[in-house]
């Protein structure tokens, strides 16, 4: 980019900024969304665990690059409230995966259907190309912050 430009760079700045603000608010609503308890960063824990089905606590781990640890805390706060269970993995003793409870998915599918229909609200009077190159241009942006 033209470092001519600082002007465009501090516009980005400042709307991702504000998105930033808005989705740790929209994060806390969503959260308590699924349970009154949940902590709002596990929200992408549980959406994690919705797209993979079952998963090993590693895995999950290198995949949201945080360690073990604080992976393994989170996660034992979601079996507390009945969101998460390890499994035994069939394929090494050692080792269990994670899958979402029924009652996790129940309210897991509810809050997602009423963040959607949020989005879908948010974005009805956008044309569909237009949404399809916003999903583009923040997967490459996301993709690009590693």
């Amino acid at each position: 980019m033209d470092e001519q430009q600082p002007e465009i760079l501090r516009a980005v700045e400042h709307e991702v900024t504000a998105l930033l603000r808005r989705g740790r608010v929209i994060s806390w609503e969503i959260a308590r969304g699924v349970h009154p308890d949940l902590e709002p960063n596990a929200y992408g824990l549980l959406l994690w665990l919705r797209r993979c089905d079952s998963i090993r606590l590693t895995d999950l781990a290198a995949r949201l690059g945080i360690g073990k640890g604080t992976l393994s805390r989170q996660i034992q706060g979601l079996e507390g409230l009945g969101l998460v269970r390890r499994d035994p993995d069939p394929t090494d003793r050692r080792a269990s995966l994670l899958r979402l409870t029924e009652e996790g998915q129940h309210r897991f599918d509810a809050a997602r259907s009423a963040r959607l229909g949020q989005f879908r609200e948010k974005l009805d009077n956008w044309s569909e190309r237009d949404v399809t190159e916003f999903a583009k241009l923040l997967r490459r942006f996301n993709e690009g912050l590693g």
